[in-house]
């Protein structure tokens, strides 16, 4: 794996990441100069913070949208995640059943689409009402507590860097690890960017798939256990608008939504504008409707501009 990135002509397959870059970067300046409390470090403190689940949660969905797939059922994961933690069961206990769970959630879904052919936004529509019902008969209503050690290690800081920048570098490091280091991330590419050509040459689309599935729910685990951690309680509907915006911050990183192209960098990129956009229009106090709308044309830009018959094109 060592020619890994020359094969793969990395830069070529990792989308625009420049223009990306470039649109972080000329949000924060406008921010800056038309909102002075924009820079203020409690805000910025909150900005990271809020940016973490979604930055965990999109690089979980990158894994499938490369496949030329979707996760929407990554929101309930993360819901169904924070009311596990506040069930009343040994510590170690409440983890490892959140892990076991979300393995079973992505699983299915990966089964479902890779072997019985089930139409991915269909079948992950599925598991999301399955997993949205779960978490609200475990809790109905927000409350609970989860162990004092998960919201410390979110609340808290080593020295002047929060702890939340930890988890997000972490899980960074982590998903970067699997893409290009290991023969699977080849695989995703292969996939999503034909699969006929793929299997000819020994790839083992089935596995990749359902494979991408899981890390997707296990990402979303992660990222529901940062959010229980914030909020120190459980949610079963904390999680609801990552479905829909852990695609939007992989496809304005450059992960093309029809598969084949996009980078760790470029989704960690797209989820600190979408992450900047939440919290510009927090600040500006615009009404969490307006903001839906907001985020649904903002998406369905992304989609009609990313059309394409050929990888790179």
């Amino acid at each position: 794996m060592n020619s890994f990135a020359s094969r793969l002509k990395l830069p070529y397959r990792a989308g625009a990441i420049g223009l990306s870059i470039g649109t972080l970067l000329v949000m924060v300046v406008a921010s800056v100069i038309l909102l002075p409390d924009f820079m203020d470090p409690e805000n910025l403190s909150n900005l990271l913070a809020q940016s973490t689940v979604l930055v965990i949660s999109a690089l979980g969905q990158t894994f499938v949208i490369l496949t030329g797939g979707l996760d929407v059922s990554v929101g309930s994961v993360i819901s169904l995640t924070t009311t596990i933690m506040t069930l009343d069961l040994p510590e170690i206990t409440r983890v490892l059943i959140c892990i076991a769970v979300a393995m079973g959630f992505g699983v299915a879904n990966g089964y479902g689409v890779a072997r019985l052919n089930v139409h991915p936004i269909i079948m992950t529509l599925t598991t999301m009402g399955i997993g949205q019902g779960i978490a609200l008969i475990i809790l109905p209503i927000p409350g609970g507590r989860v162990p004092e050690w998960l919201s410390g290690s979110v609340a808290g800081s080593i020295g002047p860097v929060p702890n939340s920048l930890f988890w997000l570098i972490t899980a960074s490091l982590f998903a970067s690890w699997i893409l290009y280091r290991r023969p699977f991330g080849l695989y995703l590419f292969a996939s999503g960017g034909n699969d006929f050509n793929a299997r000819m040459n020994g790839v083992p689309v089935e596995r990749t798939i359902i494979k991408a599935y899981v890390l997707s729910a296990l990402f979303a685990c992660a990222a529901g256990m940062f959010l229980a951690g914030r909020l120190a309680s459980g949610d079963p509907k904390g999680g609801a608008s990552f479905g829909i915006e852990s695609v939007t911050a992989a496809a304005l990183g450059g992960v093309h939504l029809a598969g084949g192209i996009g980078s760790i960098v470029g989704t960690v990129v797209g989820a600190a504008i979408l992450g900047t956009v939440n919290n510009v229009m927090n600040l500006a106090n615009v009404s969490a409707f307006l903001q839906s709308v907001v985020k649904g044309v903002l998406l369905l830009v992304l989609v009609v501009s990313q059309r394409r018959k050929t990888i790179g094109l």
